[in-house]
């Protein structure tokens, strides 16, 4: 087997579902030989399944200790937090995965200060990736949160509403937070080659359907209600889709194919600033990179007050002590 790369791939939270589907995703895509697996839950069994399927090519080990995890690691991907389950949203995960966040991001500037590239998946993802990119001492584009499966959300609402299959819908996008606040945009995508703003609310028809202004406002909250689908779907919380996107940026970093659907990264602009969040953006073997945004007066004031929320949010982790306020973060982390 050809690999993107020899170097060393983390896998924490590698006990649970989503660590586990992340293990077997990387290998079946040829990441690396190298792949440690890391829980503080024993990931013995994981490692031994993935034996078991005869990845004869690729050394994976399983461990506990955090030393033994992180140090070498040039690449990690981190599920490691609490999940979510029903009736929960993402936002009442946010003390305790802080301070995971802030635990990893310390094992990362202690064991291995010289890593590439972070992905950290954990809800609420904007603010424990904000957590970890703080502590660990990396640059802003080397860390970034798993925000595309709300794009790839909504490319999937629309192509079961209009009959048709995902690929010809495209440039299907959300951005802000990663949650119910989520500014999701209409005016970049098309349907089978029409823009989708030339049929909301319009009767054009693709495939012989259309979409009214009231079913578009449905989709909406539907998408941004995405993974409590799920939860109610499955009896818990998303595991095989956060997987497979997430080993995507990481392969990206890997320098395999660019990424290329929103992901949540540090922005640092007039407007927004000091803050993780989706952005349009690509990930490629150079990192995370930020490309210009633009929406509807409707649009980016929704992205205006998913920005709020997501300072909201932060400020209440500064207050609990888990980050410094703002003007001390340059003494933590000189990259910010």
């Amino acid at each position: 087997m050809e690999f993107v790369t020899n170097e060393k791939l983390t896998i924490v939270g590698a006990a649970g579902m989503i660590g586990s589907n992340m293990a077997q995703t990387a290998i079946m895509m040829g990441l690396t030989p190298n792949i440690c697996l890391y829980d503080v839950f024993s990931p013995e069994g994981v490692a031994e399944e993935m034996r078991h399927c005869g990845f004869g090519e690729v050394t994976i080990t399983a461990t506990t200790d955090p030393k033994e995890a992180f140090t070498d690691a040039k690449y990690i991907i981190s599920s490691g937090g609490a999940p979510r389950k029903e009736g929960m949203t993402r936002e009442d995960l946010l003390a305790g995965n802080a301070g995971v966040a802030k635990e990893l991001g310390e094992n990362i500037k202690k064991y291995c200060p010289d890593c590439k590239h972070v992905v950290i998946i954990f809800n609420p993802a904007d603010i424990t990736g904000l957590v970890t990119l703080l502590y660990s001492g990396l640059k802003p584009n080397q860390v970034s949160t798993l925000a595309a499966l709300d794009s790839t959300r909504l490319q999937s609402a629309l192509a079961k509403h209009f009959g048709i299959r995902q690929g010809l819908v495209k440039n299907c996008c959300t951005f802000g937070g990663h949650g119910e606040q989520m500014a999701v945009f209409a005016s970049p995508v098309t349907i089978d080659g029409t823009p989708l703003l030339d049929i909301i609310g319009t009767g054009k028809a693709v495939n012989g359907v259309t979409l009214s202004a009231e079913q578009w406002a449905e989709m909406k909250k539907a998408v941004t209600q995405g993974g409590s689908a799920i939860i109610k779907l499955r009896g818990r919380s998303s595991f095989q889709s956060p997987s497979y996107v997430s080993v995507e940026m990481i392969a990206a970093a890997m320098g395999g194919k660019e990424f290329t659907w929103p992901a949540g990264t540090y922005v640092s602009t007039e407007k927004y600033h000091h803050i993780m969040m989706a952005m349009p953006s690509r990930i490629t073997a150079d990192g995370t990179y930020c490309k210009a945004i633009t929406g509807t007066a409707e649009e980016l004031a929704d992205l205006n007050k998913s920005y709020s929320h997501l300072c909201d949010l932060r400020d209440q982790v500064i207050g609990m002590g888990i980050l410094p306020p703002v003007s001390e973060w340059n003494k933590v982390n000189p990259n910010l």
